[in-house]
This record gives structure tokens, C-alpha cells and sequence, in this order.
């Protein structure tokens, strides 16, 4: 899977505040005991200010290119026309496959209506009704 170019930046950003840190928290251990409990109250400060950034809304998860079934319930999602368009070809695949099981059931009914026409025209003797390979002659035949 590729990263995205924002998501190696934030990744390399991210190894660098570690990095950085890492160097602040060994010159700590040598600073006394107020200087180091004035940055800790400095620190609690700063993540309190902080900004915390939103979550993304489901259109700046779509644009991204992530799937828009995420919108389907959501409003700032799929207007009237986009779920039409996402129901439209599951429609058309039911309505054909019902069209594809209605012309195989007439076909099959088709040609064993032949083979009825065939055995009630034809002059048979008896014997010939008795043999397996009978209804494959008449197809063969047909």
C-alpha cells in the first residue's frame, strides 16, 4: 500500500518531535528540582492550550478516497440522485436475472412440449415408449 504525500509528511514530523524530545528529556535529569517542576507546570499549560484538531467530516474522508457508503446515512453525503444512482444497478441486475430465469423456464418448457407434439403425432409401436434412450433419440431427432 502506498503512503500518501501528506501522510509521509506527518510521519516524518512526527519522528522528528520524538527525536526532539528525546533530547529535551536528557537534559532534564540534570536540571534542579524547581527549574524542572516550572517546565512540567509549562507543559501541562501548553498540551492544555493546545489545539486539537476535528475529525474529518465524511466529504473530507470521501475526497481522500475513501468508499461513499460512508455517506449513505450521513448528511452531507449522498443527495437524492447519488442514491438513486447506487440503487439503479443493483435494479437492473434483479431484473435480470429474472428475465434470464423466466427465458430459461420457457425454453425448457419449449422443448419438452416438442417432445410431447412428437411422441402424440408419431406412429410408435409400444415397445419404443419402454426405451431409456428414447427421449434422447427424439432430441436428436428434433
Amino acid at each position: 500500500m502506498k503512503n500518501a504525500p501528506f501522510n509521509r509528511t506527518e510521519v516524518l514530523q512526527d519522528r522528528q518531535g520524538l527525536k526532539l524530545a528525546s533530547y529535551l528529556s536528557l537534559g532534564t535529569a540534570e536540571l534542579p528540582h524547581d527549574i524542572s517542576e516550572r517546565l512540567r507546570v509549562a507543559r501541562a499549560q501548553a498540551l492544555s492550550q493546545r489545539k486539537v484538531t476535528p475529525l474529518g467530516s465524511a466529504r473530507s474522508v470521501v475526497a481522500n478516497g475513501a468508499s461513499a457508503a460512508l455517506t449513505w446515512g450521513h448528511e452531507e453525503g449522498l443527495g437524492l440522485w447519488g442514491r438513486i444512482g447506487v440503487i439503479m444497478p443493483l435494479i437492473a441486475l434483479v431484473a435480470g436475472l429474472l428475465l434470464i430465469n423466466t427465458l430459461q423456464d420457457d425454453n425448457r418448457a419449449r422443448e419438452l412440449a416438442e417432445v410431447d407434439v412428437s411422441l402424440l403425432t408419431d406412429v410408435l409401436p409400444p415397445e419404443a415408449f419402454a426405451d431409456p434412450g428414447f427421449v434422447q433419440y427424439l432430441k436428436a431427432e428434433l
